[in-house]
């Protein structure tokens, strides 16, 4: 029974660390300068996951764990801004995060989603867990 709290808190501990990476790529969606105040586009931060095999149990079933947080590689994206203090004098254009709200916005609902099934599965196995000592008593 506590291998499925184990195997349902990984997951819950891997969708927050997702919400996590969300939030902060929303939160810098126009961020056009890095830690030092330098002009550099934010580059938005992707979490990896894998499965973890001190999860798993005599049954299959097997937990998950973050295998990584990526930064994204894509290039800024160019916008037309020459009022922006950190446009480029000659053309007007300023780096941008390579930031798409939507896709942002559905994967946190996914990421919300998977985190709420995951406590469901830990509200199931607790209900089971009081039935079976109920009918023991």
């Amino acid at each position: 029974m506590f291998t499925s709290y184990d195997i349902s808190t990984s997951g819950l501990v891997a969708q927050r660390a997702r919400l996590d990476a969300i939030a902060s790529n929303l939160a810098n969606i126009s961020t056009t300068r890095n830690e030092r105040g330098e002009p550099e586009a934010y580059r938005p931060k992707y979490v990896t996951f894998s499965t973890d095999p001190n999860k798993q149990t005599r049954a299959g079933g097997i937990g998950v764990t973050v295998a990584s947080v990526e930064t994204s590689t894509e290039p800024p994206v160019m916008r037309y801004q020459p009022d922006h203090p950190d446009a480029n004098p000659e053309t007007g254009m300023v780096a941008m995060p390579a930031v798409d709200m939507t896709t942002e916005f559905v994967d946190a609902l996914e990421a919300t989603r998977a985190y709420e099934a995951n406590i469901g599965v830990m509200e199931i196995t607790k209900d089971l867990g009081r039935q079976t000592l109920q009918i023991i008593v």
